[in-house]
């Protein structure tokens, strides 16, 4: 059986006074893709920014690689080896290609094979083709790929990784699944959000669905593909 790296239970989170989560629970092992589907307004990007530390939370437990995170600040967090790849993407504009991989840079870690430059462009050939280029120069996708190239540079156990497919072009979608599938052979665990059921399909193992946020249904992730009464009433717009 594989190592549970991230278990949460009943997971509440806030925004000021008003609450957005209510008593979540999720687990990921190491190796695990795992997606987290619902709706816009479902609370899956909160639940990321809960996990990482960026919203107000409290739970009976949120356990990272066996260390508590539930109130452990973000940077904290990050130097255990929790990757956070953001929807709005955050990379420098002013910054090249090979300066935003070396803000992301920590140290390696027991266990894992050290990400690199050298590595990552291997990984991500478009990024090598424009190392020297400045984030502001590069399109949605490509920047799409830099966010997730430099969350990799701290060599991180499990990536949380906030609708990579959102605003970007099919042929970006499809080289971001590949590029999933590859980091999964690596060894390394990731919680995607996800509305784009069959690019979750193409690359999950397991989902949680959501709704108002609550998990409201749990499957692998063949079973919700064939569940149409599921995704008809947490999936469909």
């Amino acid at each position: 059986m594989s190592e549970t790296l991230l278990d949460v239970a009943k997971l509440d989170a806030f925004y000021g006074r008003a609450q957005i989560l209510f008593g979540m629970s999720l687990t990921v092992a190491r190796g695990e893709v795992v997606a987290l589907m619902g709706r816009n307004g479902a609370g899956k990007s909160t639940t990321m920014k809960a996990l990482i530390g960026l919203a107000d939370r409290s739970s009976a437990h949120s356990r990272f690689r066996g260390h508590d995170i539930g109130r452990l600040d973000s940077y904290r967090i990050a130097r255990l080896g929790l990757g956070f790849v953001p929807e709005d993407r955050r990379i420098f504009t002013d910054l090249t290609v090979e300066e935003n991989l070396e803000v992301g840079r920590q140290p390696p870690r027991d266990g894992l094979r050290p990400w690199t430059p050298a590595r990552l462009y291997e990984l991500f050939p478009n990024l090598g083709a424009m190392r020297s280029r400045r984030g502001s120069e590069m399109s949605g996708g490509e920047q799409q790929m830099l966010t997730i190239a430099r969350t990799l540079m701290g060599n991180p156990y499990l990536v949380l990784l906030d609708e990579p497919s959102e605003g970007v072009a099919p042929l970006i979608v499809e080289q971001l699944a590949q590029t999933i599938v590859e980091l999964k052979r690596e060894g390394l665990a990731i919680l995607l959000s996800e509305q784009n059921l069959p690019f979750a399909a193409e690359v999950s193992d397991r989902a949680y669905v959501m709704d108002s946020g609550h998990i409201r249904h749990h499957a692998s992730m063949a079973e919700l593909a064939a569940d149409t009464s599921v995704q008809r009433t947490y999936l469909s717009m």
